[in-house]
């Protein structure tokens, strides 16, 4: 081999002998909320912070398999959520929003992911097996998913109920008509979008003021940081 190829080849060599594309993840560290100890439990969340997923009810509560058997599991839970216009409304949002892509606008399965090779069930209409479904086990396909349909259970859990409740519209039962409008891409609105969520805090973060002590029960509106003479006596320059 040439002087030449040797001084061509050696660099090649040098960087295939270093890992120039280190996975960062696959690093050593804690992640969020890690007690960092086979024998210490894992933190639970702070108090008053907002769940990363949508149900407020405990593991132990629901099984959170996507099996026949834990969705069978939810078939008898009661919806506690009553079939009034104002429920059905919040389903038909929600169920435009994550649904209708699959089940169709009216539960007819015919979403804009049949071109794509698709086949999801229909919901809508008297006849078809969703329609004689328990209340729960409609509200567990959702939660834990089945099949090839996801878990959907960022879908916080009141508004599941309420999905099910728009989907009893859909197959005509209930006393609300069905009603499948929904809101063009990007348009915003209050018949168009979901309410603020409901399992975030209940109330205002209290604020301490230096000189006046907590102030927990005013309005965020009314909560404003000191001014420059309310600081702290050390603070002050």
């Amino acid at each position: 081999m040439s002087a030449n190829r040797v001084l061509r080849v050696a660099p090649l060599l040098m960087l295939g002998a270093c890992s120039w594309f280190t996975d960062f993840k696959q690093q050593p560290k804690i992640d969020p909320w890690e007690s960092g100890s086979d024998t210490i439990p894992f933190r639970g969340n702070p108090q008053m912070s907002v769940p990363v997923y949508g149900s407020a009810a405990p593991g132990f509560a629901y099984d959170r398999a996507p099996t026949p058997q834990a969705v069978a599991a939810m078939a008898s839970l009661t919806n506690p959520v009553a079939p009034d216009s104002a429920s059905v409304n919040r389903g038909r949002i929600q169920f435009q929003i994550n649904c209708a892509v699959c089940h169709g606008p009216a539960g007819m399965a015919n979403g804009p992911v049949v071109k794509y090779g698709l086949f999801p069930p229909a919901i809508g209409g008297a006849a078809n097996p969703a329609a004689s479904m328990p209340d729960g086990q409609i509200f567990g396909i959702i939660r834990n998913g089945r099949g090839l349909m996801p878990s959907y259970n960022r879908i916080e859990e009141m508004d599941r109920w309420d999905i099910v409740n728009y989907v009893r519209s859909l197959q005509g039962k209930g006393t609300v008509a069905a009603d499948t409008t929904h809101g063009r891409p990007g348009e915003t609105g209050p018949g168009n979008v979901p309410a603020a969520s409901t399992m975030g805090p209940t109330r205002p973060a209290p604020f301490h003021h230096p000189t006046a002590g907590p102030v927990s029960a005013a309005p965020a509106a009314e909560q404003k940081p000191p001014t420059d003479s309310a600081k702290k006596p050390e603070l002050q320059q």
